[in-house]
């Protein structure tokens, strides 16, 4: 006869619902169709939960409040588990309906650091929801019935973790990353999060890359190229003579085409690896049977090569490749995996040469995915995973394409009607592997290694003085004002008030400084120009070129004249030796918000949509006569332009408009690199970084945005929820004026606010800081300048 099983129940009580359950289980599972199948599993499920409700004697405390009840499944790898979940004023309960693996999970609202929204089995369902900043596994990962119950309880969290901490976006990681804040492994963790992939989901388990090429050395050199994959290609592309054969019968292919009849992450791929330390989930999705004892994970250096030979094997590694739990290359378990052609048993997995146990094989991954090399490079790899390499052209282009139901939207499950076709269809999905979602459009900026010195406390005594006065090069005079200017953005949040005058009678608009620092002017709404001396700490002229306000104001070098733009639509050339106007440039057909002067060029950007580039040598310009301005290019804009900046050397160009956008432009060309939708509403402030990689800008709507000038991408979005007018940035930290009159001190990376200075009692219009970055001016719609000096 067949087999007889016996059972034991702990709870004698239990024993008819049990026998009940089964008898209809066993019902739904003699149906022909999987549809029916299904639909009987799930109505059996729906009643029982129905017939049961949240408990709430589980609550931790007499004095919580229940904000809102609903059906759910706890998700773990290939088993969900329908309960119901709860949520109070202070923490987030789950009751399974079969009480395992304990009666009731509950994580306290004040733990929880991140939460991501999921799509499970293709559906907007899933919520999951991370107590700690850089774990692989979460807390809890739940799956609703509806996608209301998920938001809401998604928005309830949200607001309950202030300051945001839920919405991690990419771009909040990619400028840490970018500025090694956060190492290569925990970006790709992070970048894996935001796009669904989650270690309780085995159709989407984060994918990891493979690094090392090199699996017979006996010393791994981490310092040459050859040790590493290239990271520019997919697993499927690495060996030339395989790829050529796949694109032959790519080609022969009709619609859809695909390059790769597999992917590179899949449950069996993740099992694979894995089945030493979870032989259940093998065991289950393989009908009760492990793998043939030859296609098990018997080898690294194996592994590898059937990656790159294998007719039909492209996979990518998984996370614990690079974790510090090295039990899944053991048979700690001492399962019997059978036993391989050579008649060897499958046991540990055999590691390289160059790894002694697994604890060194890992720790020797990690080292060569935090290299020099990796970090170079890992944006490639990062292309084709989740960005703009993953579909459309760019993904035929880089041999880049695989079958269309790994791609999230391309198969709509909602269009099939016959219920057993969705069951396969949704089954093959599932089982296929699954393209992550697509985090970015454009190409992903490189990563930049910058150690940023700051000096201790002791250090800054002694700031290395060449030794013999005599030989003061202008190399050792720079090397003295970087330093310098290193120490004081390190003390940057010390700023002091030293004084301050009330000038004007309407808002400043802009300061400029004599070269020796004894003349300061000013230009203001009121339509003057001022200049202000610094030794007799009094007003010295005041002058008006029409009754209209002006908006900025340079001091050419040599000292002898002040541009200043107007609201007129001109630019006037003030001679402070002659004390007069000298000359007049009719340039616009528009307010001149802004001029910036750099290499014997004038730009001059106008509400009239564009910026104009004119010749303008100072010993021309300072002379009597008048000036013809040649026009050397008019930069044109989609709104009209409010603030401008130039790189360091001129090069480079930024410009923000009146609708949010920022434009990068090569001076050289006249021509623009990137145009990008920035802010909600007008840019008050641009400016690029020193090393021109990076572009800040703020804007009305309250934000600080860094844009990588190289991709044109967004990199950092800073909601501060205060206008800033007017700041000085050093690449990763700036100095702000806010709209209540104080200056900030952000540290960007870190996205925060280091220290607020109490200044103006109005709005901050304008700031002007010395090459030292130690003395600030800064001036306000309160009709005041402040004159600020760095005390430390």
């Amino acid at each position: 006869g067949g087999n007889q099983f016996f059972f034991q129940l702990e709870d004698s009580r239990k024993v008819d619902d049990v026998v009940q359950t089964v008898l209809q289980l066993q019902r739904a599972s003699r149906l022909e169709k999987l549809g029916d199948q299904t639909a009987m599993i799930t109505a059996i499920l729906q009643s029982r939960l129905a017939r049961s409700s949240f408990d709430k004697n589980s609550f931790q405390s007499v004095s919580e409040t229940s904000h809102m009840e609903c059906l759910a499944e706890m998700v773990t790898p290939l088993v969900t588990n329908p309960g119901h979940v709860c949520i109070t004023d202070q923490y987030l309960y789950f009751q399974p309906l079969n009480g395992y693996p304990k009666p009731v999970v509950c994580i306290s609202l004040a733990d929880i650091r991140r939460i991501y929204k999921r799509r499970h089995m293709l559906m907007p369902m899933g919520l999951e929801v991370f107590c700690t900043e850089n774990d692989l596994c979460s807390d809890i990962y739940l799956k609703f019935y509806n996608p209301k119950d998920r938001d809401g309880l998604y928005y309830y969290i949200a607001a309950y973790i202030e300051n945001h901490v839920a919405e991690h976006t990419a771009d909040s990681y990619m400028l840490q990353w970018q500025m090694g804040h956060i190492s290569n492994y925990q970006y790709l963790l992070h970048l894996n999060n935001l796009a669904d992939r989650s270690c309780n989901d085995l159709s989407q388990y984060p994918v990891f890359p493979w690094i090392i090429a090199d699996y017979t050395n006996s010393v791994l050199d981490l310092s040459i190229a050859k040790t590493f994959r290239d990271l520019s290609k997919p697993v499927g592309a690495l060996n030339k003579d395989r790829l050529e054969r796949l694109l032959s019968r790519y080609h022969e292919m009709p619609d859809p085409k695909f390059i790769y009849g597999s992917h590179y992450s899949s449950p069996g791929y993740v099992l694979f690896y894995l089945v030493r330390v979870a032989p259940e989930y093998m065991l289950c999705i393989q009908n009760g049977k492990y793998d043939h004892a030859d296609r098990m994970f018997n080898s690294i250096a194996e592994t590898w090569r059937n990656c790159l030979e294998g007719v039909t094997d492209f996979k990518e590694l998984v996370p614990e490749f690079f974790g510090k739990d090295g039990s899944f290359l053991l048979n700690g378990l001492n399962l019997e995996l059978g036993k391989r052609q050579g008649g060897k048993l499958v046991d540990d997995v055999d590691l390289p040469p160059w790894a002694s146990d697994p604890e060194d094989f890992l720790q020797k991954n990690l080292e060569a995915l935090e290299s020099q090399y990796v970090s170079d490079h890992l944006h490639e790899w990062i292309d084709l995973i989740f960005g703009c390499k993953q579909r459309g052209s760019e993904a035929v282009a880089a041999n880049n394409v695989f079958h269309p139901v790994t791609y999230e939207g391309e198969i709509d499950l909602h269009s099939i009607e016959d219920p057993d076709q969705k069951v396969a269809m949704l089954t093959q999905i599932l089982e296929f592997g699954q393209t992550p979602k697509q985090l970015f459009m454009k190409s992903h900026p490189k990563r930049i290694f910058t150690k940023s010195k700051c000096f201790s406390r002791s250090s800054s005594q002694n700031i290395s003085v060449p030794e013999s006065p005599v030989s003061l090069s202008e190399d050792s005079f720079e090397d003295l004002t970087e330093e310098s200017k290193t120490l004081a953005w390190c003390n940057i949040t010390k700023f002091q008030i030293d004084s301050g005058y009330k000038i004007h009678k309407e808002t400043i608009t802009g300061i400029a400084v004599s070269s020796n620092g004894s003349s300061v002017f000013t230009t203001s709404q009121d339509s003057t120009l001022k200049m202000f001396s610094m030794s007799q700490k009094s007003l010295q002229r005041s002058v008006s070129f029409s009754n209209m306000a002006l908006s900025s104001c340079i001091l050419l070098p040599g000292d002898t004249t002040v541009m200043c733009s107007s609201w007129d639509n001109n630019v006037y050339f003030y001679s402070i030796a002659f004390g007069r106007r000298q000359d007049t440039l009719m340039g616009h057909d528009d307010a001149v918000s802004k001029i910036h002067w750099c290499n014997n060029r004038l730009f001059s950007a106008s509400w009239d949509s564009t910026v104009k580039v004119w010749s303008c040598v100072p010993s021309k310009v300072c002379g009597t006569k008048r000036n013809n301005f040649e026009l050397l290019a008019e930069l044109e804009h989609d709104a009209g332009v409010n603030t401008i900046n130039a790189s360091f050397d001129g090069s480079l160009l930024v410009s923000g408009t009146k609708e949010g956008t920022v434009s990068i432009w090569d001076t050289a060309e006249s021509s623009i690199l990137h145009q990008l939708p920035c802010h909600n509403g007008p840019i008050c402030e641009v400016a690029l970084s020193p090393d021109n990689r990076h572009v800040l800008s703020s804007g009305e709507d309250g934000c600080l945005k860094v844009t990588d000038v190289q991709t044109g991408m967004l990199i950092s979005s800073l909601p501060s929820g205060e206008v800033q007018r007017c700041f000085h940035w050093n690449g990763h930290t700036v100095l702000s004026g806010n709209d209540s009159g104080e200056l900030l001190v952000w540290d960007l990376v870190g996205g925060r606010i280091l220290e607020r200075i109490a200044g103006h009692a109005d709005a901050v219009t304008c700031m002007w800081m010395n090459e030292s970055c130690n003395t600030v001016i800064t001036g306000s719609a309160d009709r005041q300048i402040l004159f600020w000096k760095l005390q430390y």
